[in-house]
């Protein structure tokens, strides 16, 4: 599985407004924004790789100007992190990824007063986008880059759920566009208002059960915390590898 979720995660890479190889390493970057979390690379699964194409990855970021970070399943090269450190890398988390399959999922109840639906426009997802800053702890804002951005991945298979109380966005998820029978589910979140109803798990389940819907053969998410882990649990997901966050200060 680990090979199978790392594959998954170049190829989404690839598919960034600006995605350049360099060496053994994808790196998938977004003009639009400078957030790490949005631009970064990845190891291609099983290539060789040397300090020299740390160097080079280096170099590639800041020609760009964009922090040198990395993201990848932890077993598809295990020496990579001994050679970041020794390059000035410094480790950001250290995360268990969880797997879904149709098997394995279960239906969560939708809790009374709310409805799940995909947003129909630019505005639905400006206030799904909002919703899910404030729930992380961001300014409930959302930018055109934003919206844009959620609107290119749903046009590619991918998909984005929103909880509706009435009519206030009470939380949501977005699943990235499936690759390889693969999909990342990711940015769980409910306003505080809202939580402590079932809702977290709800959305979760709809949103797996969407894309089990469209072909989607493993659903994989990381979980932020014990109550996230229990609720994914409760739907279906499992341990399934590890994956490393790490980054470079400049």
């Amino acid at each position: 599985m680990d090979l199978r979720i790392q594959r998954y995660v170049v190829s989404n890479l690839r598919n960034r407004p600006k995605a350049i190889e360099i060496g053994p390493f994808v790196a998938g970057l977004d003009p639009e924004t400078d957030s790490p979390f949005i631009n970064y690379a990845s190891p291609l699964p099983g290539a060789a790789i040397t300090a020299a194409d740390v160097a080079g990855l280096i170099s590639a970021f800041a020609e760009a100007g964009r922090k040198p970070r990395l993201e990848y399943v932890t077993s598809s090269d295990p020496e990579l992190e001994n050679l970041l450190l020794t390059a000035g890398f410094t480790v950001e988390a250290r995360h268990q990824y969880l797997i879904c399959t149709s098997e394995t999922w279960n239906a969560s109840a939708v809790p009374d007063g709310f409805v799940l639906e995909e947003p129909a426009t630019d505005l639905d997802r400006a206030a799904l986008i909002a919703a899910l800053n404030e729930a992380f702890g961001e300014a409930p804002q959302a930018t055109e880059a934003d919206v844009a951005r959620m609107r290119r991945n749903e046009e590619r298979g991918g998909v984005a759920l929103t909880a509706l109380a009435n009519t206030v966005c009470a939380g949501g998820a977005q699943a990235m566009p499936p690759s390889g029978g693969v999909s990342e589910v990711g940015g769980i979140g409910v306003r505080e208002t809202f939580r402590r109803r079932g809702l977290a798990g709800a959305i979760t389940s709809e949103i797996t059960r969407r894309l089990f819907g469209s072909g989607v053969e493993v659903a994989w998410l990381e979980a932020g915390g014990d109550d996230s882990w229990r609720v994914y649990e409760r739907v279906g997901y499992a341990p399934a590898g590890h994956r490393l966050y790490i980054s470079l200060e400049q």
